[in-house]
């Protein structure tokens, strides 16, 4: 199997106890790559992470069999399963009257499972955006199949590589980034990750993000439903928004912000 997770674990000794700090991804750690790539990444030093993290390197190091996961869901043993389980999960509150819409951004979406299933969500009324950058095999838009989808690719300065989920979840709100597409070889023949970003604050950068990318009216491309691509276009008064830009330019001025607020300052590491 080709290993295709992106993750780090760094374990410090601190006046604390030892502690164990993750880093996840959606892209490849490439000096190369990471200057074309759009990617998004989680840093956390979340308990029940480091324990899943360190049982994920534990297997495909070969140190142990693999074992159950409390937070992460790993390809080619849980991941499909959890996809399809929150899809199932919005059905449910849509034909319960409830709040119920999924969105997600990923390169490609291929797998024939996760797209019947997406077609039975918008038919219970689950409201599903999807931005999908390359190669994609559902039909949006379809009376009768797939009216509460859509489906819009942007084609921008950056090449868009993250994989990031929103699930309503009955006002929970439960959001994901994986290094995996939605299709058979990354759900079944690779090893891949799905990893929940449960912080509220992170949550909000996500589902701000996603926002954005759904609501592109300069470089993106809206899917038909006969399989081919409009350019969409700014109608009227209505705001431009170029996702890539937009984005960049905020986290600039986080950058700029952050580096105003936090000087520098050389502590010496004490045992």
């Amino acid at each position: 199997l080709k290993t295709h997770a992106k993750s780090l674990i760094i374990i410090r000794r601190e006046p604390q106890g030892i502690r164990r700090y993750m880093h996840f991804g959606t892209g490849n750690y490439n000096e190369a790559t990471a200057k074309l790539y759009t990617d998004l990444s989680l840093l956390t030093c979340d308990r029940i992470l480091g324990n899943d993290a360190t049982a994920f390197f534990n297997a495909v190091t070969g140190f142990t069999q693999p074992s159950s996961l409390e937070k992460l869901a790993m390809a080619p043993l849980t991941l499909r399963h959890r996809v399809l389980e929150l899809i199932r999960f919005e059905s449910e509150k849509a034909v319960a009257g409830k709040e119920a819409h999924i969105t997600a951004k990923m390169n490609s979406l291929v797998d024939p499972a996760i797209i019947k299933e997406l077609y039975k969500a918008s038919q219970a009324g689950v409201i599903i955006n999807l931005n999908i950058r390359g190669i994609c095999c559902l039909r949006p838009a379809v009376s009768g199949l797939s009216d509460n989808i859509r489906v819009v690719s942007i084609i921008d300065r950056f090449l868009e590589h993250s994989r990031v989920m929103h699930f309503a979840h009955g006002g929970d709100d439960i959001t994901l980034i994986s290094s995996a597409d939605w299709m058979p070889r990354n759900l079944d023949r690779r090893v891949e990750l799905l990893v929940p970003v449960e912080s509220v604050s992170c949550k909000q950068v996500l589902i701000d993000a996603l926002n954005t990318f759904i609501s592109e009216n300069v470089k993106g491309h809206i899917l038909q439903s006969d399989g081919t691509y409009k350019r969409i276009t700014v109608k009227g008064d209505e705001t431009r928004v170029r996702s890539q830009k937009r984005l960049y330019q905020e986290a600039v001025k986080a950058e700029q912000l952050a580096k105003q607020s936090a000087p520098t300052i050389f502590e010496p590491h004490k045992a």
